[in-house]
Formats: C-alpha cells, sequence, structure tokens
C-alpha cells in the first residue's frame, strides 16, 4: 500500500501563499528591507561601515532561511522518492497539500507514481497468466507425447486429436498476444472506409456455424443498407471475439443474436447478445481485462485465455468508438458496440453558368 505522507515537522510562515512566484518575491523583498533597516540601525549606533554591512547580511540571511522554510523542501523529498521509484519502489508518495506550482508538481508525481504501479501490477499479471496459459497446454502435450514415445498411448486417431487440440490452442494463444501487442504499438494502420455491416455480420455468423454445438442457433438481425466507418477486417475480429465469447455461455439448445441498428447522433450501434447466466454485478467493466475471467475456477480449455474481449475493446477504441457489456432481460448477456457512422456526403454543388439574359 502507499506509504502516507509525513506531515511537515515545522511551519512554514510562506505555506499559506498559492503562487512561488510570489513567494520568492515576498523572501526578496524582506531580505532587502531587512538588510537596509539592518544596516541603517547598525551605523546609526556607531559601528562602523563594513561590520554594519556584514552584520546586516548575516541578519537578512537568517530571515530569508527562516521564511523560506518549504520552498526547496518538497523538491528534496520529491528528489529522494524520485531515487526511490528508479529503484522500483512504486509504493513512495510525496506530500501533496500545497497549493502552489510545488504542490501541483507533488500531485504530478504522486498521479505519475501511482500510474506506474498499475503497469508494474499489470505486467506481472501478464507475465503470471502468459506462464500459466501456455504451460497448461505444454505440459498436458508432452505427458501425451511421452505416453506415446513409451508406448503406453498407441497413436491412434483419438490421441493424435487431442494433442492437435493442445497445438491449436497455444497457437490461438500467441496469435492473441501478438495482435494485442500489435494493437497497444499501434503497428498496423488500418483500413478505413464504410462498409455494409450487415456483410461482416452474415460472415462472422457462417464462421462461427461451423464450429458451434449441436442445438445451438446464430440468427442475424441487420438493415442491408446500414453502414459503418472503420476497417472491415478489424471489425470482423472484433465481432467474431464477441460471439466465441457468447457460445462459451450460452445454454444449448439456445440462440445467439447478431444485431445492428442506427444509433443516436452518427453512429451505428453492432449487439451479441445470448442467453447465457449473464454478468455478475459489478462486473461490466472488468471483463474486458487481460486474463479477466468472471468465474476464477473454471479452467482455461472451458474459457479460454481471457484476450478475446481485451483485444475486442482496443480494436473498438483505436477505431474512436465504445465497447460495453450489458444484461439482457430476462437473462443473458449483451455486448454493445459503437462506430461512427460514414460522413454524410456533402450536397454537390451546381456549376453551370447561368445563361445570360
Amino acid at each position: 500500500m502507499p506509504r502516507p505522507p509525513r506531515p511537515p515537522a515545522m511551519p512554514r510562515p510562506l505555506d499559506p501563499l498559492s503562487s512561488i512566484k510570489v513567494k520568492l518575491g515576498v523572501v526578496i523583498v524582506v531580505g532587502v528591507v531587512v538588510s537596509d533597516v539592518a544596516g541603517l540601525t547598525a551605523v546609526r549606533h556607531g559601528i562602523p561601515l563594513v561590520p554594519a554591512a556584514l552584520l546586516a547580511a548575516a541578519i537578512a540571511l537568517a530571515l530569508v532561511q527562516i521564511l523560506a522554510r518549504g520552498l526547496t523542501a518538497p523538491l528534496r523529498e520529491m528528489a529522494q522518492a524520485s531515487r526511490r521509484l528508479r529503484k522500483g519502489d512504486f509504493t513512495v508518495r510525496v506530500a501533496d497539500a500545497r497549493t502552489d506550482e510545488v504542490g501541483e508538481l507533488a500531485r504530478a508525481f504522486n498521479a505519475m507514481a501511482a500510474a506506474l504501479a498499475e503497469v508494474d501490477r499489470q505486467r506481472r499479471d501478464l507475465v503470471a497468466n502468459v506462464s500459466h496459459e501456455l504451460r497448461t497446454p505444454i505440459t498436458a502435450l508432452q505427458a501425451k507425447l511421452e505416453n506415446v514415445a513409451d508406448g503406453v498411448e498407441q497413436a491412434d486417431p483419438e490421441t493424435v486429436e487431442t494433442m492437435l487440440a493442445q497445438v491449436a490452442r497455444l497457437g490461438r494463444l500467441v496469435e492473441q498476444l501478438l495482435d494485442l501487442s500489435r494493437l497497444e504499438a499501434q503497428a498496423e494502420p488500418f483500413d478505413r472506409r464504410p462498409f455494409a455491416v450487415c456483410d461482416v455480420l452474415e460472415e462472422v455468423a457462417r464462421e462461427a456455424r461451423l464450429n458451434v454445438p449441436a442445438g445451438l442457433e446464430l440468427r442475424v438481425e441487420a438493415p442491408e443498407e446500414l453502414r459503418a466507418s472503420g476497417d472491415p477486417e478489424r471489425i470482423h475480429q472484433v465481432v467474431a471475439n464477441l460471439v466465441e465469447n457468447a457460445v462459451r455461455h450460452a445454454p444449448v439448445p439456445g440462440e445467439i443474436v447478431l444485431r445492428a441498428r442506427p444509433g443516436r447522433g452518427s453512429w451505428t450501434v453492432l449487439e451479441v447478445q445470448d442467453a447465457g447466466p449473464g454478468i455478475p454485478p459489478g462486473e461490466a467493466e472488468r471483463v474486458f481485462e487481460r486474463f479477466y475471467r468472471p468465474d476464477a475456477a473454471r479452467s482455461g480449455a472451458a474459457g479460454g485465455a481471457g484476450l478475446g474481449l481485451s483485444i475486442a475493446k482496443w480494436i473498438v477504441d483505436l477505431h474512436g468508438g465504445t465497447i460495453r457489456a450489458e444484461q439482457a432481460e430476462p437473462h443473458g448477456a449483451r455486448m454493445v458496440v459503437e462506430l461512427p457512422a460514414p460522413a454524410a456526403p456533402a450536397p454537390a454543388k451546381d456549376h453551370r453558368r447561368k445563361e445570360r439574359a
């Protein structure tokens, strides 16, 4: 947990001022006035000029030191905190109660430290989850291969099919990780153009029907004239990930509906709805986190790697759209994607010259 900032040990006279420039001005003015008053007082009491000047300077420096207490202390504190941050201590925080520019800098430092702590947490979670997701199919595949090599099992079609399933799972995980890496780096530019939403939904439904269990139907409800603006290949990937997620949760027999409709303003709305158990309360935002599964006890083989919805969110965000999870009525889940609609063409101008009368 972040360590609470320590309160200042002594009162700082200039803390009530809200600008560091004003504070510096006050320090300078007070130093000059005190130096002049001390020098004149010393001369009037018969002290020679040089000792009087030295005495006045010493008094002015002492007063400036008292007034300036706290101007440099927060900067030294932030310098120490920065060194701890550089060594990996992301729990470090600095006092940020001041109202001047140094206080703004302290608050920015604390926000940066919190962001770095979150990034470090996500990195550690990513390493742990990837290690787990890779180890599970590799262990199963290794066990099968060792049994075949030792003669315990025969390389019959069922054994080979099981090993191929584990290899396919490894391939999907690696492909998803590569997709996520490319999307984060924005290494692949999108081919943005108007496209027919109905065609994308129909294509996803045709592909998904090849692998869905018997008794699970996929239905498409989308006007043929409805358009959206974006990369149709990437939007196809978004809808395919949403359908794959819906297939894992939909009851059999049952139905998954792929729906599209015009949204408010210049938006086109896509929906994928299933009749499964729905989304647990408070989990609507977390379902888009990497490797997140609402049911922690569910195996990876049954629940996937937990990257499909995260990839879908990245793609939609890069298109300037939104994606959210909603509870369907009376039960089930509905994934809603909002994409920009194509801009309406400008009315053609009449360039014909008017005939002279």
